[in-house]
């Protein structure tokens, strides 16, 4: 099997070899790994979009739904100028995935458009938001597929998309859409959800590992909503020490520590973490590499690799962002004893809360804040429990024990439809 180049992995490529892998230990059945291997449906579109300065400019963008065997797709959509079908193949593959290790009944999908939104004013993402419902709304629906909030994309957007569906319809259908804002059917406890889980599996895997994790020094690669959170909500319920954080600019790090409230107004002001006062600046690279207890990468896929994994010092991995460990640089952590929760465990609780939001739409009744926290909870606990349980059972590392947890709950729902 070839070993990664310095050339980026492509990550669709990436997903089907951890399946491969997994179908393997597993003795799945043939067809049922081939059928499992590919997305079931996906849409490409052009979007034509009036810009300020009256040009028209044209975008490109996809929906892909990956498997709906156990029950209505379900995933995010990304604005990202070097968005690909292969990447959003794969997202929409780790979503299947992630649906079945938290025991939800939805299936998998993702969306993307190919787009520089930093470089766009709200006027011209609003335009392309409503272009991209106008296209793909017709394989959308609270039954079918429902979208939520990713790279680049915040309840803002989500509300237009939203709107537009309902224009389309005729109709409010709050469902079709997560991740809205409170006043048009959003649900309490959303914002921090994908970090809120996070949290909860570092600390059940604390308790398994018997790793105290009051004052144990983390690092954060990515500041973006799962990092911000993650630093905040690490720091308050589990009493972790950040003493690094990271953006696409660059990291610092203080070892006696970095405070949520400063850095938060720092990044705010400025738009990135760099230059904080009273902190070393380092490299995104660098910050991967530290001494510390917990490593949380919680920005783009594909950072930990053959290449740096025999470099990574943290025996706790929790992996907020998708896809940031490639296969290779998976085994290499396992034969150290890193701890990984793999991503599409670790950063659930976004999805977790997303089905919520669709419960409370459906019967037109919101619950509390701590109401939606119990839950994530319970479900986070369960499933980090189901993993580690199948780790020790099958004797392999976190993420291949998770894919079996995860592959086997759809392939059961795959043969009990009759599909092979």
């Amino acid at each position: 099997m070839a070993t990664e180049s310095s050339v980026s992995p492509n990550p669709f490529e990436v997903a089907q070899r951890q399946l491969d892998e997994a179908a393997q230990v597993m003795k799945l059945d043939p067809a049922v790994h081939e059928l499992l291997r590919w997305p079931l449906r996906e849409l490409h579109v052009t979007l034509p979009v009036k810009m300020d300065d009256g040009t028209t400019k044209i975008f490109h963008g996809f929906r892909v739904q990956y498997n709906d065997s156990r029950g209505p797709t379900k995933g995010g959509i990304r604005y990202h100028p070097d968005e690909t079908i292969d990447t959003v193949r794969a997202l929409a593959a780790w979503m299947t995935w992630k649906c079945a290790v938290v025991d939800i009944p939805l299936g998998g999908a993702k969306g993307g458009i190919i787009c520089n939104p930093k470089e766009m004013s709200q006027g011209e993402i609003e335009r392309l938001s409503r272009a991209y419902i106008r296209q793909v709304g017709r394989i959308l629906g609270l039954e079918k597929d429902v979208p939520a909030p990713d790279v680049y994309t915040n309840p803002q957007i989500m509300a237009w998309m939203a709107d537009e569906y309902a224009f389309l319809k005729g109709y409010n259908e709050f469902g079709v859409i997560t991740g809205k804002p409170l006043a048009l059917g959003g649900s309490a406890g959303r914002g921090d959800a994908t970090a809120r889980g996070g949290v909860y599996c570092l600390r059940e895997a604390g308790k398994a590992l018997n790793i105290d994790l009051k004052g144990a020094t983390t690092a954060i690669q990515g500041y973006g909503n799962a990092g911000t959170f993650a630093h905040k909500l690490g720091a308050e319920i589990l009493g972790l020490k950040v003493v690094a954080v990271s953006d696409s600019k660059g990291g610092i790090y203080n070892p006696d520590g970095l405070d949520y409230e400063a850095v938060f107004a720092h990044k705010q002001e400025t738009g990135s973490v760099i230059g904080f006062p009273g902190a070393k600046s380092i490299t995104n690279e660098e910050l991967l590499e530290l001494d510390v207890t917990v490593l949380i990468p919680a920005a783009l896929e594909s950072v930990i690799t053959a290449e740096n994994a025999d470099r990574i010092k943290a025996k706790l991995i929790a992996e907020l962002a998708n896809g940031p460990t490639t296969p290779d640089a998976d085994k290499i952590l396992h034969e150290k004893d890193a701890y990984v929760i793999p991503d599409f465990l670790c950063n659930a609780g976004g999805v977790t809360v997303s089905y919520f939001e669709m419960v409370q739409n459906a019967y037109d009744y919101y619950w509390e804040e701590s109401l939606v926290h119990e839950r994530l909870d319970k479900k986070m606990t369960a499933a980090f429990h189901a993993v580690h349980d199948a780790a020790k059972e099958y004797g392999v590392h976190n993420r291949m024990a998770a894919y079996i947890v995860a592959v086997s709950r759809v392939a059961e729902a795959v043969k009990l439809r009759g599909w092979v």
